[in-house]
């Protein structure tokens, strides 16, 4: 999937290949990481890679928390037995809060499940909002440095 987003971004062009990015960054499981390499291997500068998918990220998440937190505050449901991945996120979320949840949690789900799960879960949006966006710029920031890093040292190599 990574190499078809790549393949379409390279194919756009130049003014759009942004747009691209973006759209890559709002997917879960690509986020702000893998877009922000797409963009790089797709030739893109490295701030216009990283800033593009982290706005996309950052769109995506914040249509879930305002979506999820709108439907919580409507309806009450009854509880279910949580799945095991819901099980610890919502250990790591006792134990670490909404920051540390947010800036460690794309290593268990995708910045949109970790938001809705923080939701569910009682948290305050705004700050879900401002963690969560923190993470993204963080985690797309590093992956394309790390990518842009290895572009350079194979055109140099």
């Amino acid at each position: 999937m990574i190499e078809s987003l790549q393949d379409l971004t390279e194919s756009m062009p130049p003014l759009l290949q942004w747009l691209a990015v973006m759209v890559a960054g709002a997917i879960p499981f690509v986020e702000s990481y893998f877009g922000s390499v797409i963009g790089v291997l797709a030739g893109l500068a490295l701030p216009v890679a990283v800033i593009a998918a982290v706005l996309g990220n950052v769109a995506s998440m914040l249509a879930v928390v305002f979506g999820a937190d709108a439907v919580r505050s409507r309806v009450a449901r009854p509880a279910k037995e949580p799945s095991p991945r819901r099980l610890r996120l919502r250990r790591a979320f006792d134990r670490y809060g909404v920051a540390g949840v947010s800036l460690l949690g794309q290593t268990i789900l995708p910045s949109q499940i970790t938001a809705l799960a923080m939701v569910s879960f009682g948290a305050s949006k705004n700050a879900i909002v401002l963690w969560q966006t923190v993470s993204i710029i963080l985690w797309g920031t590093a992956f394309g440095v790390l990518a842009s890093l290895g572009v350079d040292l194979v055109a140099t190599g």
